[in-house]
Formats: structure tokens, C-alpha cells, sequence
């Protein structure tokens, strides 16, 4: 069986699994309910009554009255002062169903575990049988992820937008604004300094774009020009970082109650590493920092270099993927501070001075546990994107998993096209029309080379970390120090 064989196998077997395994055993529904997260259940209206201090009345309230002949129900109102305690509960399979956005959720998580699996045994296929030239297929599951991350939180911006009074439909539409502007300042920064290779990436693209051209008989400048390119980047850019804007914010007002709630000093320490985990991705890529003192570190007169440049390259690959496992191990922590703030707004509610109707108060509580689902996306999402995009980074760039010198396999895949078999066919028509296609196809994958793929998707994931810290680091600010003023 060839490797194109064994793939759909595997695939065959992983949507298999995907339609009738996940609904039963979802990790998904497993990081909600294993026990390790409570909610508080908003109070019935006797309860508050009975705490108000008055009787529980039966029928029609004593605030109903005749107004114009109708009989007008006035809301009922409880001090807000009141010595209110909320009752918690185990979060259970069964409150999940009423949680907003519960099946993008899962899908979502569980799509991913299957995705991250295929991947895993597609590798480990790969390393047995030594390499190919046939298509990966873990590269569709992959890009399958990016999209139902990008569409989540597409999904889940088109929301705010939809709010008329608030502001988070301003807030969106600065901070696109605002990494428009930043992604056009990064892409002009000299590669001294940011070291993705998308100026080595982007030539390479188009000298072998004009070479297939040319053996096409077209005659062509090349797809598209430097600066046309780098402004689709920009504007792409710009769509991620608005994308992210709330699930940092959220990020970072979890990350505050998420310490403030903890004592243990191991946690709080994970806790700080797991916010300045997308920073540490960031500085990977700033070659003054990072990769110039570990290649050529200053030990006096003699240059002594730790590690060779795809070494590097791989320690970095397993960098991510490690901070991205700390990231979902913190989940429950920031998922519980969150649920928490049912508690912390009856308790600032207590401080202010008035009443408040029943009926705002149990809002107040139940829109918490609610959309707890919202908030687990807005976490899950962005640790998805960098997950996958490291992940195609690996194998489109033609990085490896060990530490050892690939620089002569990537030789290899940025030499020559690859001969076209012959295929075995009983009519010579039909023969050469495969070999045409078989011709083009290695063509195009000239084109698309390992060094343009380096050069993109260590942009993106390098971007994604980027715009998830900004995000944060504001909503540090904004939650410490702004609302506090």
C-alpha cells in the first residue's frame, strides 16, 4: 500500500471515529465536566424575597395596581446590600447543553484532537518510510483546523459588531486599524532583526513562478509584485489582530483573577509563564535576541556555536508546542476565575447604595455560566492557530522533529522537479496527457517551495503571538490600572 493509501486509511478511520467515537468520549465535554469546575446558580425568587424579608407571596404580586383599567406588574425590587451567598455546582454534561455556543466548542476541540492525531501518525509513517514525494495528507487536516478557528472567532466578532450601545464594535475596528499599521511596519523592518525569510521566500516564489511561465510559453513578470504582496499580508494581518482584540482582553482579566485566586506558588508561576508565553514566541524571531547569542554566543575570543541554524529552527518548532500544551493545562484555572466573577459581581453589587429587581439580579448571575462556552473559544482559538500553523510550518518548510543538520534536504526540495514517472497506460493519448499533468503539478510545486512556506508561516505564527500579547498586555493595563482610576 503507498503512502497516499495508508493516508486515506488513516483518515477514513479518523472521521470514522470523529462521527461515532467523540459524541460518547469528547474531550471537549471532558474539560468542562471532569469535576474540576463549579458554577454558581443564580437565586430563585423566593430565596430573595425571603432574604429581602418579605412574605412569599402566592398569585398576583402586592406591587400589581390598576393603571387606565389594566392591571400594570411592577418588577419586584431587593436592596442591593442584600446578605446574598450563591450556591455552587459541579458543572455536569447536562448544564453544558444550555451554554452558548457549546457545539462550535466541541467541534472545534475535538476536530483538533483528531486533526493533531492524524498528524502525529502521518509523521511517524514518514519517518519509518523515509521521505516522498506524494502529498502529505495531515496538511488538509491542518488547514481544516486554521478555518474553524478563523470562522469561530469570525463568528464571534460579528457579535460584538451587532452590539449598538457598547463599544466593542470601536474597539474591533481600532485595533484593525491599528495592526494594519503594525504589520506594514514589520514588514519593512530589515531581516537583521526579524528573521522569518520572507524576502528569501518571496524571490524564490517568483523567479520559479517566471520559469514555469516561460516553459508554458507565457511571458511574465512574475504573480504579483513585492509591495502588492506585503499589503495583502498587512490586510490579512489586520484581520487576526481584530480577531484576537477580545480574547486577549478576556485573556488578561482572567490572568488577573486567576492569580488573585491562587496561592499555591508553582501555580502562580505557570500562571505568569503561560500569559508571557506568546512574548517568548515573539522573541524566537528577533535574531539580535535570541538565535545570534545562541548560534555565535560571546565566550570571549573564540566563537563557540551551540547549535546549527536548523537545530535552532527545530528547538524553536518544540518551543511553541510546548508552551501551547502549558497553555491548555492553565485552562481550567482561567476558565474557573472566570465563572468566578459571578460571586465577585454580587459582592461589588453589595457596596453600591439602591435596589435592584430580582429579575436583573438572576441575569447578572446566570449570563456567567451562560456563556462559558464564549469564553473556553476565545482561549482554545488562538492556542489552536499557533498549534497548526507550527505544525504546517514543520512540514511545508521542511523543518525536522530531531536536532540535526537538514539544511541537504531542503537542497533537495528547492533543486530541480522531480523526473516524471511513467505511467502505464494502454493508449499513448492518454499517456501523455498524465504525463502532462504529472509535469505541472511538479511545476507548481517548484513554485510553492519549502523556503516560501518558511518565510509565511513563521510570519503568521510569529503574528498570531504577536497579536494575542498586544491584545493582553492592553487588557492588562486596562483591567489594573484604567478601571481602577
Amino acid at each position: 500500500m503507498g503512502v497516499i493509501g495508508v493516508q486515506l486509511v488513516v483518515t477514513m478511520v479518523m472521521a470514522s471515529v470523529l462521527q461515532k467515537i467523540i459524541p460518547h468520549y469528547s474531550l471537549a465535554r471532558w474539560l468542562l465536566c471532569n469535576g474540576s469546575l463549579y458554577w454558581y446558580q443564580h437565586p430563585s425568587e423566593d430565596e430573595l424575597r425571603t432574604l429581602a424579608g418579605k412574605q412569599q407571596l402566592k398569585g398576583k404580586s402586592k406591587k400589581d395596581r390598576k393603571y387606565n383599567g389594566h392591571i400594570e406588574n411592577k418588577p419586584l425590587t431587593i436592596p442591593k446590600d442584600i446578605d446574598l451567598h450563591l450556591e455552587t455546582k459541579t458543572v455536569t454534561e447536562v448544564d453544558t447543553l444550555a451554554l452558548h455556543y457549546f457545539p462550535e466548542y466541541q467541534w472545534l476541540v475535538d476536530f483538533t484532537v483528531a486533526a493533531t492525531i492524524v498528524y502525529l501518525i502521518t509523521e511517524a509513517y514518514y519517518s519509518l518510510m523515509g521521505p516522498s514525494q506524494e502529498m502529505n495528507i495531515s496538511i488538509v487536516w491542518c488547514m481544516l483546523v486554521l478555518a474553524f478557528a478563523v470562522k469561530v472567532l469570525f463568528s464571534l466578532t460579528t457579535h460584538y459588531f451587532k452590539v449598538e450601545d457598547g463599544g466593542e464594535r470601536s474597539v474591533c475596528v481600532t485595533f484593525g486599524f491599528f495592526f494594519f499599521v503594525k504589520a506594514m511596519a514589520i514588514l519593512i523592518v530589515t531581516e537583521n532583526y526579524l528573521e522569518f525569510g520572507l524576502e528569501t521566500g518571496f524571490t524564490n516564489f517568483s523567479e520559479s513562478a517566471v520559469q514555469f511561465l516561460q516553459k508554458q510559453g507565457l511571458e511574465s513578470q512574475g504573480p504579483m509584485s513585492k509591495l502588492t504582496f506585503k499589503l495583502f499580508l498587512a490586510v490579512l494581518c489586520s484581520l487576526i489582530g481584530a480577531f484576537l482584540t477580545f480574547p486577549g482582553l478576556r485573556l488578561a482579566q482572567m490572568h488577573l483573577d486567576a492569580l488573585s485566586q491562587t496561592r499555591e506558588t508553582l501555580t502562580q508561576f505557570l500562571l505568569h509563564i503561560n500569559f508571557l508565553s506568546p512574548l517568548l514566541m515573539v522573541l524566537l524571531w528577533v535574531k539580535p535576541i535570541t538565535k545570534d547569542y545562541i548560534l555565535n554566543p560571546p565566550l570571549g575570543k573564540e566563537s563557540v556555536a551551540l547549535m546549527t541554524e536548523d537545530a535552532f529552527d527545530t528547538v524553536r518548532l518544540w518551543i511553541i508546542i510546548f508552551l501551547c500544551g502549558l497553555r491548555l493545562i492553565m485552562m481550567r484555572y482561567h476558565l474557573q476565575a472566570y465563572l468566578n466573577l459571578a460571586q465577585k459581581c454580587v459582592d461589588q453589587m453589595k457596596k453600591e447604595a439602591g435596589r435592584i429587581s430580582t429579575m436583573e439580579l438572576q441575569k447578572m448571575v446566570a449570563r456567567v455560566f451562560y456563556y462559558l462556552c464564549v469564553i473556553a473559544l476565545q482561549y482554545v482559538a488562538p492556542m489552536v492557530m499557533l498549534l497548526h500553523t507550527t505544525l504546517l510550518l514543520k512540514t511545508l518548510g521542511n523543518h525536522s522533529w530531531g536536532i540535526y543538520d537538514s539544511s541537504s534536504e531542503l537542497e533537495a526540495m528547492q533543486g530541480t522537479s522531480p523526473a516524471s514517472s511513467e505511467v502505464p497506460c494502454p493508449e499513448e493519448k492518454m499517456k501523455a496527457t498524465v504525463t502532462q499533468i504529472t509535469m505541472a503539478l511538479g511545476g507548481l510545486k517548484n513554485i510553492f517551495t519549502p523556503l516560501l512556506f518558511r518565510g509565511l508561516l513563521s510570519f503568521l505564527t510569529w503574528w498570531i503571538a504577536a497579536c494575542l500579547f498586544s491584545t493582553s498586555l492592553f487588557g492588562l493595563f486596562y483591567h489594573q490600572y484604567l478601571i481602577v482610576a
